[in-house]
């Protein structure tokens, strides 16, 4: 019998890291008797994979960059189901970025191949009927979250939990010590943490906020710091904001100084997003702010269906982590909330508290969510073969 052959789709880096990552644990979990087609950027292909064509063709993001390249993308998509639909693969997996994925496992219905799509929609937050219409096409479904599977599973579409891939990036281990050695910061340097986001309309919108906090912030503490983890896409548009803060900010790029950061840290003040996760995996209390352009906030609020914003949150059904949303945004509350957590040990304790708890919940201790994944898709295709 030939080795089975696994076809992958990852459209974005994220699901580029994921596919990697269920790669390789797919050739550990078969003594490397597994053969992969697909779409994936740089570290897919580290594993194995040729890609039909650059990944970075479908990394586009809102309407103004899509609209432009609509035509090219709906090509690829034809392009990608011809090529499994030839392949005829023992089962096609994609991976996140539901616009392109979902759209080539709704072309691939019906033919037999087990589809099983990784990372799954957030009906938990906005429109839950997506979860049916998913059902309808899908044979299996990978989430992330301790609590999605009840979502889908209603809907008769079969889950697996697998944990979230993050517990596997190292936010755990990081060196403080090494880090304020690194910078020349002493043992008993008060050292915030400040991120402002991945996006330059985040960035953009949250850094004049985040400044004014630490003004605030560095009154009350005049040998206060700041370091400022960001991402090669808008590392000169945060340096650039930081240049002139009244506390002496350290701007740095790349996840093992920022795991570092994150250990050398006391506080951390951050835009709402997967980080919070990361703040939780190295027990970083933090305080949580977003906002964006007034008309996004005001149909977002009408149609969001959770009371929480942050994945810690969401995860324990209550508030740890304070959020700051839209008009709360306001550089005098968040001075009061991360003060707070400077400043009073028993509350940056009760979050570090919870953070273990939220660690524990989304895999850290266990198998990895790759092992895992790997796992349920070898088991769906041993339950169709």
């Amino acid at each position: 019998m030939t080795d089975p052959v696994i076809f992958l789709v990852a459209g974005e880096p994220s699901g580029d890291l994921i596919g990697a990552r269920l790669m390789k644990a797919l050739k550990q979990r078969t003594g490397g008797s597994v053969r992969f087609a697909g779409v994936g950027g740089e570290r897919m292909e580290e594993e194995g994979l040729t890609s039909l064509f650059p990944m970075a063709e479908l990394t586009v993001m809102g309407l103004a960059e899509v609209v432009p390249k609509l035509f090219r993308i709906l090509g690829r998509l034809r392009q990608t189901a011809r090529a499994a639909t030839a392949i005829a693969p023992q089962a096609v997996v994609t991976i996140d970025a539901p616009g392109f994925s979902l759209r080539l496992d709704r072309r691939l219905a019906g033919q037999g191949i087990p589809l099983i799509h990784f990372v799954a929609p957030q009906v938990w937050a906005w429109n839950p009927g997506r979860a049916g219409k998913i059902a309808r096409y899908l044979d299996h479904l990978l989430v992330l979250l301790p609590f999605e599977p009840p979502y889908f599973e209603r809907e008769g579409l079969a889950c697996t939990f697998t944990g979230h891939p993050i517990v596997e990036n190292g936010a755990s281990r990081g060196n403080g010590e090494r880090f304020r050695a690194a910078h020349g910061i002493a043992g008993d340097t008060p050292l915030l943490c400040v991120l402002p986001g991945s996006r330059k309309a985040e960035v953009r919108r949250l850094m004049p906020i985040f400044a004014q906090t630490v003004a605030r912030l560095a009154a009350d503490r005049p040998g206060l710091r700041v370091v400022v983890p960001t991402l090669p896409s808008v590392a000169g548009q945060v340096r650039s904001a930081a240049r002139d803060w009244p506390a002496p900010a350290v701007v740095i790029v790349g996840d093992r100084e920022k795991y570092d950061a994150f250990d050398a840290c006391q506080a951390g003040l951050a835009a709402s997003g997967t980080i919070t996760l990361e703040l939780a995996l190295a027990g970083l209390p933090t305080v949580i702010a977003y906002k964006v352009n007034p008309l996004t906030g005001w149909i977002g609020r009408r149609l969001l269906t959770v009371r929480y914003f942050n994945l810690v949150n969401l995860i324990l059904d209550r508030s740890v982590i304070p959020e700051f949303i839209q008009g709360d945004c306001r550089a005098d509350l968040l001075q009061a909330a991360v003060g707070q957590l400077l400043d009073d040990p028993a509350a940056a304790e009760a979050q570090r508290r919870a953070a273990t708890e939220v660690t524990r919940q989304i895999g850290l201790g266990g198998p990895s969510p790759s092992v895992r994944a790997a796992d349920a898709v070898l088991r769906v295709i041993a339950e169709k073969a």
